[in-house]
């Protein structure tokens, strides 16, 4: 129910060029701009490219999509009525990574990080997206297969963090996605070809699908990046960063003064603060200061097992899979960031305490 509306008939419209198989069912739940009513759909091949026309099986009415609770009903409604043996749930809307607030009429911080929904205002928060997909855990009675963000900016180490014990693989972008967001028609067409492809496989298809369609694919050309994670490797990202972290504390002066020096060149997105974790690495890993190597390596060893494919186009070459919050001055953000699982972990904050310009 937003201004993404118009690009929502299109993702359907590719999605109906296969249509669910015998083998995989594509469930929808559609609300739009030009409309209060949302539609719970099962996507059929269609020969009508102008229109979506694949049946209506359920209508919603004033149904909010920026609460996270509905997006655990409707992957309940969904596994009860076309139950599988694995699951990709996908989140497409306006993303904003782990964060993004901005201030009430009452001067009372509102938080929207995915799922905006204009109708009602509201948005589904980093914590409450963990929540939903803890809960769809709960209820299929083991690890949703592979969680995606059809959205802007949503694939952090801090946003993976809220679902790691939830979901084993997650594709998304670093980066703003163009309107038209994932290649539905090739991304599906090859799936449905090969529906007994698993999970890692699906993720890596897609995350090459989608450089691929705007790298002069079906989408022209548009500067893009993507990646497929392993959650299952997430633990030992967590436990070299914290240990990184804790060694990065003990520097000197000069050497924490050297790293926010050469935080502005590390690779970033959209909003600044979202810089790459593999291109910070290597390049506080190549200053002069006094550091333990090692502890770089394996922080390095570990991204790279936990990022199974990172795909670019060519002004995001550096990127490498996965950022990380690094803001580029003392920010209001902190008291919330410090709540999130990744930071509880890591101890990461208490780093940027000592390199953030204040």
């Amino acid at each position: 129910h937003n201004s993404l509306s118009t690009y929502g008939d299109l993702n359907l419209k590719d999605m109906e060029k296969s249509g669910s198989t015998d083998k995989i069912n594509m469930v929808v739940e559609w609300g739009s701009e030009s409309t209060p009513t949302t539609k719970r759909m099962l996507i059929q091949k269609s020969k009508d490219p102008t229109k979506v026309t694949s049946p209506v099986v359920m209508k919603l009415e004033k149904h909010d999509m920026g609460d996270y609770k509905n997006l655990v009903d409707f992957v309940k409604w969904g596994a009860e009525n076309y139950p599988a043996k694995h699951y990709f749930v996908a989140v497409w809307n306006h993303g904003a990574g782990w964060h993004f607030q901005d201030m009430k009429a009452n001067g009372q911080m509102h938080i929207n990080d995915i799922s905006y929904d204009d109708d009602s205002g509201n948005h589904i928060t980093t914590e409450q997206l963990g929540l939903a997909l803890g809960e769809i855990k709960t209820i299929l009675g083991r690890n949703i297969d592979i969680y995606g963000s059809d959205a802007c900016l949503m694939q952090m180490l801090e946003v993976a963090g809220e679902m790691k014990d939830s979901v084993s693989y997650v594709v998304g972008s670093e980066e703003t996605e163009p309107g038209e967001g994932w290649p539905y028609e090739t991304f599906m067409k090859q799936w449905t070809a090969n529906p007994m492809m698993d999970a890692p496989s699906v993720a890596t298809l897609l995350s090459k699908e989608y450089t691929k369609a705007y790298n002069g694919g079906v989408y022209s050309r548009q500067e893009v990046t993507f990646s497929a994670l392993d959650l299952t490797k997430y633990d030992a990202v967590i436990a070299s960063t914290k240990a990184l972290t804790d060694h990065l504390k003990t520097l000197s002066a000069d050497s924490l003064k050297q790293i926010t020096a050469a935080l502005s060149g590390v690779q970033a997105f959209y909003y600044s603060d979202y810089k790459d974790y593999g291109d910070f690495l290597k390049i506080v890993s190549a200053l002069p200061i006094q550091k333990d190597g090692a502890l770089f390596t394996q922080a390095q060893a570990d991204l790279k097992g936990f990022v199974m494919s990172v795909d670019s186009t060519s002004s995001f070459a550096p990127a490498q899979g996965v950022s990380i919050w690094i803001p580029d001055y003392a920010s209001s953000y902190m008291d919330r960031y410090k709540g999130l699982a990744f930071d509880k972990s890591t101890g990461w904050s208490s780093f940027l305490d000592l390199v953030v310009p204040k």
